[in-house]
């Protein structure tokens, strides 16, 4: 028998209750309040004051992505072209023996309408492939050699699913825009092996855990990923639970159906309690950053174009369908309304299809809504998952958004608060590395709608803020529904397992903008394994 007590501090049990003492025995919430304390204990953990909470889960991200980007080049976060290229030069520079130099999370905000030309890092790099994805991994930014190397030229024609920006000649620029033509370039260089892809996961889950957060759904898996999950898993290399979301490919996804299931079924023999793979990822359009975003209207500064949508729809219905039928829980990426209400018809479509079943469809993003769509998320039993830390007037909204979609179409997005009044099942993500895979960097932003400097004072929509328990919810029970956990993960009560989360402060009581930067994560428990930081002992 192992048995922990927590105590001297603010429970959160998420609930709509406090308590200041839990016990955990054998990695399950035993007991709360008194009950807790009049049990012997073999460990003791003082709270000192601060607050124990279910931990902190992510209904959205990359984490092989994460894993990639921190091993550079580390263009993330760099305010101009010139110091992205002097740090791909350096980083080039450092590696001698690599083939390409592939990197990603540049800002695509600090160029007119986030187009960067080759020539730029040819003066870095001119005789080794040089690629690197936008913050947004919806476009990508090459040198001349990797264009040449991917046998791309003048005469590459877009296709419906990617666009190629040109010169005035029409000679290639050197920005890739979606998936046919970033895939055409990628598809040239050396794929990742599966020990650099267990060193990405092992490096981004441990972030997780130090963030505090115990479950993530990895929601962009190909069929040669799945080794590199099984290894981690096998040496014990991740941190955090993930349940795996297969990318289905629109141009193969009858094929994609067997690999579906071996995979499925080889992370099921694995019996491991860190990994599942339940969920199939459809990407249904692109971003309005890109004007990529599938729109009901033309984009207000390109009244030619409506956006990308990335699948057929009968082919998006028949593939759903098919998902569905293997038990399998569909999680769509849908930005515009057109690609939201798109996402809508086809779960529609497949309830009515398949038959009632206990299927939790997930529409992720979820930015641009029409307000007749609002209600079908209830009725449909869809989970809406938003990424916070996006609903805010940050240079990416003001300089690419706003302009792309005009004022009316603005005040239709993330509307969180909207959801949640509309009875819907909400959970948070991060889409990492996009945005800060952090709960506490998303908490304020969900809050507030105020950017960094605080503005606009009292937030933008907002009648889309919410309570800072509710934001707490949607990043604890909002995702253990998503994940079918509720009855495991997401609120302490005796019997579920004890994931918990421990903060040096009570995030309820802090002005919302200091709750990032002033609150610490403390400790984070697995079914009651320390697994952030290393555990130690206090007095018993």
């Amino acid at each position: 028998m192992s048995r922990i007590l927590f105590s001297n501090g603010t429970i959160w049990t998420g609930t709509g209750t406090t308590t200041d003492a839990l016990s955990v025995r054998n990695g399950r919430i035993e007991a709360l309040g008194a009950a807790a304390l009049a049990r012997d204990h073999d460990e003791r953990v003082d709270l000192g004051g601060g607050m124990l909470l279910p931990a902190f889960a992510d209904g959205h991200c990359h984490p092989d992505h994460a894993g990639f980007e921190a091993m550079g080049p580390r263009v993330r976060g760099l305010g101009t072209v010139e110091e992205i290229v002097e740090e791909v030069r350096r980083h080039a520079a450092a590696h001698p023996g690599a083939d390409w130099i592939v990197g990603g999370g540049y800002d695509a905000t600090i160029v007119p309408d986030g187009l960067f030309d080759a020539h730029w890092l040819d003066e870095a790099v001119p005789d080794r492939p040089v690629a690197l994805r936008a913050w947004d991994y919806h476009t990508l930014w090459c040198n001349s050699e990797a264009m040449r190397r991917a046998g791309l030229d003048a005469s590459t024609p877009d296709t419906p699913r990617g666009r190629f920006a040109r010169r005035p000649d029409g000679d290639l620029l050197g920005t890739m825009i979606e998936w046919d033509a970033v895939d055409a370039v990628l598809a040239a260089a050396p794929a990742r092996t599966t020990g650099d892809l267990v060193t990405a996961l092992a490096a981004s889950t441990a972030a997780y855990v130090a963030a505090g957060v115990t479950w993530i759904q990895d929601a962009w898996v190909e069929h040669g990923t799945v080794e590199a999950y099984l290894e981690a898993a096998r040496r014990g290399l991740l941190a955090t639970r993930v349940n795996l979301a297969f990318r289905a490919d629109p141009a193969r996804w009858r094929a994609q159906l067997a690999e579906f299931a071996t995979d499925r079924e080889r992370v099921r023999a694995l019996g491991h309690d860190r990994l599942t793979a339940h969920t199939v990822k459809f990407f249904l359009d692109g971003i309005l950053e890109n004007r990529t975003a599938s729109l009901l209207a033309p984009y207000s500064d390109d009244p030619c174009t409506r956006g990308m949508p990335v699948w057929p729809f009968g082919d998006l219905l028949e593939a759903l369908t098919a998902v569905d039928a293997m038990g399998l829980q569909a999680h769509l990426h849908a930005i515009g309304d057109a690609g939201i209400r798109t996402a809508l018809d086809a779960i529609e479509h497949v309830t009515r299809v398949n038959g009632p079943r206990d299927r939790r469809p997930v529409i992720a993003h979820v930015q641009m809504l029409a307000e007749e769509d609002l209600p079908r998320f209830a009725r449909l039993g869809v989970i809406a998952n938003l990424q916070p830390l996006w609903a805010r007037t940050d240079p990416p909204m003001t300089k690419l958004t706003f302009p792309r979609i005009g004022p009316e179409r603005a005040r239709r997005q993330y509307l969180i608060g909207s959801l949640l009044r509309a009875g819907v099942r909400v959970s948070f993500g991060s889409d990492w590395p996009v945005s800060d895979h952090r709960p506490l960097a998303g908490l304020p932003v969900a809050v507030t709608r105020e950017n960094a400097e605080r503005e606009p004072s009292g937030g933008w929509l907002p009648g889309e803020r919410i309570g800072i328990e509710e934001a707490l919810s949607a990043y604890t029970a909002g995702v253990a529904h998503q994940a079918f956990a509720e009855d495991e993960r997401g609120a302490l009560a005796p019997g579920k397992a004890a994931d918990l989360v421990w903060l040096d402060r009570d995030v309820r009581r802090l002005d919302p903008h200091d709750i990032a930067d002033r609150t610490a994560v403390l400790g984070t428990w697995t079914a009651g394994v320390r697994t952030f930081p290393p555990a130690h002992r206090s007095g018993v």
